[in-house]
């Protein structure tokens, strides 16, 4: 059945967390660790361009210099980097499971949700695709992923799936030319953007010679 081979980003898909999720719980764990660094609103849509919060960081402190509470060796910063995005996800999922959960139950989404945002998870999009995929049992080719970056776009066809986009606040502006089908939204009904029919019809082309 096509329900369980339709797999959603969450992030900026099921919910758009980026700027008032993510962005607050790593500035929270920020301002629990007096490193005086404060992500705004605009700064953190072009930090999105950097895939993983733990390479975003790193990216981010290596170019405006390490905090002085930082340690001053590679290993020990790697260290310190993975003890801030520990706590920023510890912090993120506190504010946003209520939020997932409500959402996930009214998209009828699959379990896999919960299994992606869990701590196990894998730390490439494309990685974590593919194992959704084989925890569901299923053809990656005959799966179709809802996404809403470029970043996400080009794993999950890196991944062999077909890809909807549908448009984020920080994500409008971004390159979607390989996607199969982008929207501004998924809608909600009587106003959906798109259903099932129309992600079986996204499969149906393939075999279309």
């Amino acid at each position: 059945m096509l329900e369980d081979n339709l797999l959603f980003d969450c992030d900026g898909v099921l919910v758009d967390t980026e700027k008032d999720g993510h962005r607050v719980s790593f500035n929270d764990t920020f301002n629990e660790k007096e490193l005086g660094v404060t992500w705004d609103v605009d700064l953190y849509g072009e930090l999105l361009k950097i895939g993983g919060g733990k390479e975003r960081m790193t990216a981010y402190f290596n170019k405006t210099g390490w905090p002085e509470k930082a340690p001053k060796s590679e290993e020990e910063r790697k260290e310190f980097i993975a003890s801030l995005h520990k706590r920023k996800t510890e912090l993120f999922m506190a504010l946003i499971e209520e939020i997932v959960t409500s959402s996930a139950r009214r998209c009828k989404v699959s379990a896999v949700v919960s299994f992606l945002l869990g701590p196990e998870r894998a730390e490439k999009i494309k990685a974590i695709y593919t194992l959704a995929a084989n925890t569901l049992g299923v053809d990656p080719s005959s799966c179709v992923v809802v996404e809403d970056s470029a970043i996400g776009l080009a794993a999950a066809k890196a991944a062999a799936m077909k890809c909807i986009v549908t448009k984020s606040g920080y994500t409008a502006d971004e390159d979607f030319l390989n996607a199969d089908a982008v929207f501004d939204c998924i809608g909600d009904p009587p106003e959906e953007r798109f259903d099932l029919a129309f992600c079986g019809s996204l499969l149906e082309k393939q075999y279309v010679s």
